[in-house]
């Protein structure tokens, strides 16, 4: 017997990506920023780089069916239906230092 991933099964997964402070603050900032008709970002995994996977954060201008959608106090975090299983569990946060600038995930399991 397989599970078939619904909307509202994907609704269950409300905490698959928390979105830590200074994310929050970022979305806030990218939103501020956003161009007309954005209603948020979108984190995905686009295959990339030497481990196969990358963060991609995007403006959204429509919501999906099977993204999941966070809303902060600065913005709405949509996260793309196909990086779900790659990112249940994890932390995200906005990171900044001398040497990059950049979304990374923590994972917590």
């Amino acid at each position: 017997m397989t599970a078939e991933l619904t909307p509202e099964g994907l609704a269950e997964l409300r905490r698959l990506a928390e979105a830590a402070t200074a994310a929050e603050a970022r979305v806030a900032k990218l939103m501020a920023e956003a161009p007309e008709g954005a209603i948020g970002v979108k984190l995905s995994t686009p295959r990339r780089g030497c481990s196969g996977l990358a963060y991609s954060v995007d403006y959204v201008t429509e919501a999906k069916p099977f993204d999941e959608r966070n809303d902060t106090p600065g913005g709405t975090l949509f996260v793309d239906g196909g990086s779900i299983l790659y990112l249940i569990g994890s932390t995200m946060n906005w990171v900044e230092d001398d040497f990059t600038a950049a979304l990374l995930g923590h994972d917590r399991r």
